[in-house]
C-alpha cells in the first residue's frame, strides 16, 4: 500500500512549483527522506522550510482525516480538514517559514487536497 503522506507531499510539491521555488519536489524528497530523523514531527529546517512545511502539512492531514473518519466512519469534506489542519498549525510552537497569510492557505488547502486524493477509498480493498 502506498502512503498518503508521501503521495500528497510529492504531488503537493508538482502543484506548488514556481519559478520562485525550482527545486521544491527535490527538497520534498529530502523532507520526506529525514522525516522521523531526531527531531520533532512538525519541527522545519531551514533550508528545506517549504518543503518541511508540505511534509508536516500533509502528515497533519492524515491524521485529522483518521481522526475524522475514526469519529464518523464517513470521510470528511476537504474544507473541514483545511480548517482543522489550519488550526492546529496556528496553535503550534513550531518554526514556520515565512509566507504571506494567502500564499500559506494556498499551500495548506494545496496540500491537504493532494493528501486526501491519494487516500485510499474508504471501501477499497488493501489487497
Amino acid at each position: 500500500m502506498s502512503d498518503p503522506i508521501e503521495q500528497g507531499a510529492r504531488a503537493a510539491a508538482q502543484r506548488l512549483t514556481t519559478p520562485a521555488y525550482a527545486n521544491l519536489a527535490h527538497e520534498v524528497e529530502v523532507a520526506l527522506h529525514s522525516r522521523g530523523a531526531d527531531r520533532r514531527p512538525g519541527q522545519y529546517t531551514d533550508p528545506v522550510g517549504l518543503a518541511g512545511l508540505i511534509v508536516s502539512i500533509a502528515t497533519l492531514a492524515w491524521t485529522v482525516y483518521n481522526d475524522i473518519r475514526s469519529r464518523n466512519s464517513a470521510a470528511p469534506a476537504p474544507d473541514t480538514v483545511v480548517r482543522r489542519v489550519r488550526l492546529e498549525l496556528d496553535q503550534a510552537d513550531t518554526p514556520a517559514p515565512p509566507l504571506a497569510p494567502a500564499d500559506r492557505d494556498r499551500i495548506i488547502a494545496a496540500t491537504v487536497e493532494e493528501t486526501l486524493r491519494a487516500a485510499p477509498e474508504p471501501d477499497a480493498d488493501p489487497s
